[in-house]
């Protein structure tokens, strides 16, 4: 039961730790959110922005980097 627990809690940890990473530099990816296919629509008193070709290019990355760890498992 504590193996499982640990497995777990390493799992997250390692999660949050690349949350992190990522985090600390996103902001210096210059094309990262200025994508085209994102939506900005912008009007006199509403702003909306959303980055869908962005969310679309992470999800591919991710996807990628879940199928090369889950390679591994096996």
């Amino acid at each position: 039961m504590f193996i499982n627990l640990g497995k777990l809690l390493i799992l997250v940890g390692g999660i949050i730790f690349i949350s992190g990473i990522f985090l600390l530099f996103v902001g210096k990816i210059p094309f990262l959110g200025k994508l085209p296919g994102n939506i900005h629509i912008h009007k006199k008193n509403f702003d909306l922005y959303f980055p869908l070709t962005t969310c679309i290019l992470i999800s591919i990355v991710l996807s990628l980097i879940f199928i090369f760890f889950g390679i591994f498992k096996k």
